[in-house]
């Protein structure tokens, strides 16, 4: 139906006769011709109608936004004057012969710009879809899948599908499940992710897995979280953690320079979960942001001020600040809304403190705090920041993980509100993750990761000694503050398994229960295997320069897990609750 597309007119086809398809992307009737901007995928071209071709202009003159047409014409040049540099067909026109519409279109439901709200433009999502930006995202999205696998094929792994309808198995979020309508009171889960699955390949002498694999959690959404999702999975067999990494940062080198031509920095830096929760706040710091926590424990410890005091001196608490450069001239409203910030990560406050002249000590600051300080402290302070004349700093204090939380935030609220993120790209691995996170309501501890990560200790007796201490074998890569990729060194010894399973309060008879087949595939010569899963939902809009993944996502849900689109999740008749052997609560 067409011989060229509208975005790959160009100067060269002058006096050529085409034949383009399209929407209307506008129309100008300046009452002697007539101005359509041509629209598909790969751009939009100015057509222009003149009143002596009397059939095409009759036609034209019908035309309104989105209507869906096909035009004959020759390619022409536009006058200098009329050139215009933001469009990449700037310089050429269409002098349409015909004009053909192929289907009209209804008063649009929106406006097909920024402007509209999330829940009309996935209502209507294939109108939102037509939009440059969609489509400039989706399409960056097919060449980023499409370079994981030139790289990956070249590397000798095999693609390999895993089911969608297995069992529920514990990995961090409530499962959807699918009833069985053959076994009655049976049930399906919805996999969060092929983990055990790719273990059992690398039980089963595949030795290089991967699968672009569609994943499934049940739990409250964000901009960077759907419901269904997309993760690249790898595993490899015989290797430690090196030879993983070596892979995936090779990968994600390939990636970027195939799909935005961008050299990343390398070799990636490595920085334990231990440095970056004490400098950053943060497992995922973004290193553009040249902002630190610094712990000013040692300068607070004998302050009468009991909210520095008494963090200081406990063990599981740490009391630090963050320097804000140049950020003196802060107004008391810009500080009290940093601390109504701070509020939402748990901060029962937020202390500050402008340095006006640090040689002064404590007539050189300026702080409501600064009284139940000594000068001694403040001088700590000082030093330990590096403070300088127009500086702000700003403290945190309380348990450590609340501290982490907040400050860490306010860190990257600084770092985007102060002009401070360098421009480019900062990937890192964060590695040495604490095996276990302890839980003191539960009196119990969780996986920090899931329960198949190998310890670095390869001892029972070692790991059962001292879980609170234990490092686990996991490994993350974060790119500007995304955690784009996590994955681990496994457990393949039966032992070290049930050894893990008894610190999560897991006995032998329910661990047989949820994952039997694992454990018993583990007494058949498992090999020792590793590997890493990349969100591909995040690598894409990091690529695409989105906040949302739902922005590079062709159809997704909203925050409600929900799809304006089709109505679902939607009412389903008696019948088929009677087929899957399923009774309706009443509605409370």
């Amino acid at each position: 139906m067409r011989t060229h597309l509208c975005g790959n007119i160009n100067e060269n086809l002058n006096g050529q006769s085409v034949v383009l398809c399209g929407w209307v992307e506008r129309a100008r009737d300046l009452g002697g011709l007539i101005f359509v901007g041509l629209r598909d995928h790969a751009g939009v071209l100015q057509v222009v109608i003149e009143p002596d071709n009397k059939t095409a202009f009759a036609e034209a003159e019908k035309l309104r936004n989105e209507f869906c047409i096909r035009v004959t014409g020759q390619v022409r040049l536009r006058p200098e004057s009329q050139w215009n540099e933001d469009m990449v067909t700037g310089k050429v026109e269409l002098l349409a012969e015909t004009v053909e519409v192929l289907n009209a279109s209804a008063p649009l439901p929106l406006l097909m710009s920024d402007e509209d709200g999330e829940e009309v433009r996935l209502k209507y999502r294939y109108l939102d879809l037509r939009r440059t930006r969609m489509q400039h995202n989706l399409r960056l999205r097919t060449r980023l899948t499409k370079a994981i696998r030139n790289f990956l094929d070249g590397h000798d792994f095999l693609d390999i599908e895993t089911p969608i309808l297995t069992r529920a198995t514990p990995e961090g979020a409530r499962d959807y499940l699918v009833p069985s309508r053959a076994q009655a009171q049976r049930f399906f889960a919805l996999p969060q992710s092929p983990q055990l699955f790719k273990q059992l390949l690398m039980m089963g002498g595949m030795d290089r897995y991967y699968q672009i694999a569609r994943c499934f959690r049940d739990e409250d959404l964000r901009a960077d979280r759907q419901p269904e999702f997309t993760q690249l999975d790898l595993e490899m067999a015989f290797v430690e953690e090196s030879d993983v990494q070596a892979i995936a940062e090779g990968m994600v080198r390939a990636v970027f320079r195939a799909v935005l031509n961008v050299e990343l920095p390398g070799p990636f830096p490595r920085l334990s979960w231990a440095e970056a929760m004490r400098r950053f706040g943060s497992d995922k710091p973004d290193l553009r942001i040249p902002l630190e926590l610094v712990t000013v424990c040692d300068a607070v410890r004998s302050v009468e001020f009991k909210v520095f005091s008494g963090p200081a001196n406990d063990p599981a608490s740490r009391v630090v600040a963050l320097k804000a450069p140049g950020a003196a001239g802060l107004s008391r409203k810009q500080i009290d809304d940093y601390a109504a910030y701070a509020g939402r990560y748990a901060a029962r406050g937020l202390a500050w403190m402008k340095v006006n002249d640090p040689a002064a000590g404590v007539e050189g600051v300026q702080s409501p705090i600064a009284k139940f300080l000594d000068a001694d402290a403040i001088v700590a302070i000082l030093a330990a920041t590096d403070a300088v004349a127009g500086d702000l700093l700003f403290f945190g204090a309380d348990k450590e993980p609340v501290v982490n939380a907040f400050m860490g935030a306010l860190r990257v609220k600084l770092g985007r509100d102060l002009g401070l993120v360098e421009p480019g790209w900062r990937p890192l691995w964060v590695v040495d993750f604490p095996m276990f996170e302890f839980d003191p309501d539960d009196q119990r501890y969780y996986a920090l990761h899931h329960p198949f990560t190998a310890p670095a200790v390869a001892d029972p007796d070692s790991l059962q000694a001292d879980p609170s201490a234990s490092v686990s074998r996991a490994y993350d890569m974060v790119l500007n503050g995304s955690e784009i990729g996590g994955g681990s060194i496994r457990i393949h010894d039966p032992a070290l398994q049930q050894a893990v399973f008894d610190l999560l309060g897991i006995d032998e008879a329910e661990a047989r229960q949820r994952f039997g087949f694992l454990l018993e595939a583990l007494r058949y010569g498992c090999p020792p295997h590793g590997g890493i899963a990349f969100g591909i939902d995040r690598i894409a809009a990091l690529m695409c320069g989105e906040d949302s993944i739902r922005e590079v996502i062709a159809f997704p849900k909203t925050t409600t897990a929900g799809c304006p689109l089709t109505g679902a999740p939607s009412v389903v008749d008696s019948v088929q609750l009677d087929e899957l052997h399923i009774q309706l609560k009443p509605e409370q």
